[in-house]
């Protein structure tokens, strides 16, 4: 069975300015994805450029089985899409706007936009301009879902809301992948995407950096070891191990930056007298600046 999300070569230029460039990427069956980046760096264009709201200078995207040119209306009927800014009629309440949508997509969705309102604590009988933008987003969300879509593109999806709802959405999240459905998650909020993908890429300025497990990722990620010693010890020490980026000391501790196995800090350390060893492991956060780490897009 053919990958939900296939990109082979996926290109956009703006004239002379990079958009994005060559990005080969296949997103699993039940999987959710998560695509980061900071504003900018060509999470917007990609998922676009996936669903021909604009046209590629080269390359393919291939959505469930179909290409993403000659095949996107029938891709825009069976993709559930949240954009970053959703754009709705304010005279209508938020039964007739997404009664309107469900109509135009040719399906009767009543029961589950009705089971989903619930489940975000959505309202869906007041106007959409009395809407906070926290309950704009969750009719978002609801549009996004309620026709059970094999594939969800969301465009940073929990804007606005609030921890309750976004434990709602989590849940949902999960049961949807569950259920063999698949989530490509673009959002710039690390802990989020650590916390509910299975997989991550990593985008700057237009190029794919890495795909990769999540636990993968904070592996390959920079811990910090803070060693006690019983007396001070010189940061040359340290200094000249391979997987060693920074050392710092302060009296008798010393805090060693690793990228990578931490063992010969350790056999390091061993050949002087210790008190104590405090491991700080990475995390998403820690891998996805270390890609960033010579470069302002991430501030």
């Amino acid at each position: 069975m053919a990958a939900p999300l296939v990109l082979e070569g996926l290109t956009k230029y703006y004239g002379p300015v990079r958009g994005i460039e060559d990005l080969d990427l296949e997103v699993r069956e039940g999987e959710i994805f998560g695509f980061l980046g900071p504003n900018g760096a060509g999470k917007s264009t990609t998922i676009s450029t996936i669903l021909d709201f604009i046209r590629p200078t080269r390359g393919t995207a291939k959505v469930l089985g179909l290409d993403s040119r000659s095949d996107s209306v029938a891709i825009h009927r069976q993709v559930g899409y949240l954009p970053g800014e959703l754009a709705m009629y304010d005279k209508m309440s938020g039964r007739q706007l997404l009664g309107y949508l469900a109509a135009l997509r040719g399906v009767d969705a009543n029961a589950e936009i009705a089971y989903l309102a619930e489940r975000f604590d959505l309202d869906l009988d007041r106007k959409i301009r009395a809407y906070s933008s926290g309950n704009r987003q969750k009719v978002g969300l609801v549009q996004a879902f309620m026709h059970r879509p094999q594939l969800l593109i969301l465009d940073e999806p929990t804007n606005g809301l609030d921890p309750i709802v976004q434990q709602e959405f989590y849940a949902l999240l999960r049961e949807v992948s569950e259920e063999g459905r698949t989530v490509f998650l673009s959002s710039h909020i690390l802990p989020e995407v650590e916390r509910i993908t299975d997989r991550a890429g990593i985008i700057r300025r237009g190029k794919l950096m890495v795909v990769a497990e999540i636990e993968e990722l904070k592996r390959q990620a920079q811990r910090r070891i803070e060693i006690t010693f019983v007396e001070p010890v010189d940061t040359a020490e340290f200094s000249d191990i391979e997987t060693v980026r920074a050392v710092q000391a302060s009296g008798p501790i010393v805090t060693v930056t690793v990228t990578g196995s931490v063992d010969p800090v350790l056999k390091r350390a061993a050949q002087f007298e210790v008190e104590t060893i405090v491991s700080h492991d990475g995390d998403l956060e820690s891998a996805f600046l270390s890609y960033y780490a010579d470069d302002d897009d991430a501030a």
